[in-house]
């Protein structure tokens, strides 16, 4: 039942970045997003990751790499923007 909970909570966690995403990839808007702070955020999903691998835990793993995914989707579009500024 633990691991059910913690996939529910990383799912609700990914669905949270999927607006930003659209933001940037399809509105093409990147005015606001702080790359530090996306970078500290990746850092913090990266560690939550390894206590996840150490601990044996699923859903943790699962969810903190589906939403470092989401992340990178971020940080890959606001530099790709940037560029072309």
């Amino acid at each position: 039942m633990l691991e059910v909970i913690g996939f529910m909570a990383g799912f609700l966690g990914i669905i949270a970045w999927v607006p930003q995403v659209k933001t940037v990839w399809i509105e093409k808007k990147h005015e606001g997003v702080s790359l530090p702070t996306f970078a500290v955020v990746a850092l913090a999903l990266m560690l939550w990751m390894t206590y996840g691998i150490i601990d044996g835990s699923p859903s943790i793993i699962f969810s903190n790499v589906a939403a470092l995914l989401m992340i990178l989707a971020v940080l890959i579009g606001v530099v790709k923007l940037r560029s072309q500024n």
